[in-house]
C-alpha cells in the first residue's frame, strides 16, 4: 500500500494509510513519517505532543520530547517493524495532529486547553489519541477528557519510577508528581483495578493502587509482570502512560527525575508487546528530556516504546477490536 512517493510524506502524502520512501536522515519529521493533518475523516490514531514542562520538580526540558521522539522515529518508518514483521501502516490509519497550542506564560489556563485539545479529538471522531510530552502532568487533562468520553472511573496503567500520587490539594497547581492523587480524588481513575510499574520511589500513601515495584519486576520477569496486569485491570477500560523514567537511567538519560534501579529496554518493551488484549482507550509516552540525552537513546526508546503501542492498535484494528 507504499504511495509512489519520494520523501516528504508527512505533507506530500495523500492516503492516511501506507508508508513512503523516505531517507532516514532527511524529510519533515512527524512520527514515523505520518500525514501531518488535522482531518480526522477515517483516522484510527492520532499522534500528538504537548511540549509543557512547566511543572517539574527537578530538570526542566521535556517541552522539547514530542519534538524529539518524532525526531527518532525515522527508522522505524523504514522497514517493517520487529518483532511484528509488519507495517502497522498497511491498515491502521494515523496521521500527526501537530503540538497542542498553550499560553506557556499563562500557565493557569493549560490544564483546561490540554483538557479542549483531547476533546478536541475524541469526541470528533472514533480515533485513539497517543500523545508525547511534556512532563507528566499532561496526563491528567487527557484522563479527564478520556474519562468523560469513555466513563469514569477508567483504569489506569502507569509504567514509571514515581507513583505520581504525592498529597496536593491546591486545584489549580502544576506539578507532575501529584496529578494521580487529583486523579483518584476526582473519580477520573479507580486504584484497584489500576497498575504502576517499576515504581523505586516511597509513598506513605500508595492510594490504593496496585504496585508492581520496579525489583519484584526485575526479579520476576515479562510473563509474570504481564498475568498481573492482566489480573489486576481484566477488561476495564484502561489508558496506558509510559513514563520514560521507568527505564534504567543506563537505557534512559534523558528524562528529568531518574532513578537507579529500574526496567531495561528489553523488559519495558516486551510487556508493552504483551498488552494488545486490554481495552486501550489512550495512550501517552512522556518526560523525555533531550537536553540531558546521550546519542539520543533515551528518544529512540521512547520512539520504540510509541510504535509499539501503534502495533497493538494494528492488531486490534485486524481483529475487529479497534
Amino acid at each position: 500500500m507504499t504511495e509512489n512517493i519520494y520523501g516528504d510524506g508527512a505533507f506530500r502524502r495523500t492516503s492516511l494509510k501506507g508508508s513512503t520512501i523516505e531517507n532516514t536522515y532527511a524529510g519533515a519529521l512527524s512520527f514515523m513519517r505520518r500525514r501531518y493533518t488535522r482531518d480526522l475523516n477515517g483516522v484510527d490514531v492520532v499522534v500528538s505532543g504537548v511540549p509543557l514542562d512547566l511543572a517539574t520538580t527537578f530538570r526542566p526540558g521535556a517541552r522539547l520530547g514530542p519534538a524529539a521522539i518524532r525526531a527518532a522515529s525515522v527508522q522505524l518508518a523504514e522497514l517493517n517493524l520487529f518483532p511484528w514483521g509488519f507495517d502497522p501502516f498497511d491498515d491502521l490509519a494515523v496521521i500527526d495532529y501537530g503540538d497542542c497550542w498553550f499560553d506557556a506564560h499563562q500557565p493557569w489556563t493549560i490544564r483546561e486547553t490540554i483538557v479542549q485539545h483531547a476533546r478536541d479529538i475524541i469526541n470528533n471522531s472514533s480515533a485513539k489519541m497517543l500523545t508525547f510530552g511534556g512532563d507528566h502532568f499532561i496526563t491528567y487533562p487527557l484522563l479527564q477528557a478520556h474519562a468523560e468520553k469513555y466513563g469514569k472511573p477508567l483504569s489506569l496503567l502507569h509504567f514509571d519510577a514515581h507513583c505520581d500520587t504525592w498529597p496536593d490539594d491546591a486545584p489549580e497547581s502544576l506539578n507532575h508528581g501529584t496529578m494521580f492523587y487529583k486523579a483518584i480524588k476526582e473519580g477520573l481513575i479507580q486504584p484497584e483495578t489500576s497498575a504502576q510499574v517499576g515504581i523505586r520511589t516511597w509513598n506513605s500513601d500508595f492510594m490504593g493502587m496496585n504496585m508492581l515495584f520496579a525489583p519484584w519486576v526485575n526479579e520476576n520477569g515479562i510473563e509474570a509482570t504481564v498475568k498481573r496486569i492482566y489480573d489486576i485491570i481484566g477488561d476495564n477500560p484502561v489508558y496506558i502512560t509510559f513514563d520514560i523514567d521507568c527505564l534504567d537511567p543506563a537505557f534512559a538519560p534523558g528524562t528529568g527525575t531518574p532513578v537507579p534501579g529500574g526496567l531495561n529496554s528489553h523488559t519495558a518493551l516486551g510487556i508493552i508487546r504483551s498488552l494488545g488484549d486490554l481495552n486501550i482507550v489512550g495512550m501517552d509516552v512522556v518526560e523525555v528530556s533531550p537536553a540531558y540525552d546521550n546519542a539520543e537513546i533515551t528518544a529512540i526508546a521512547a520512539a520504540h516504546v510509541a510504535a509499539d503501542m501503534l502495533c497493538l492498535m494494528r492488531n486490534k484494528k485486524v481483529a475487529g477490536n479497534l
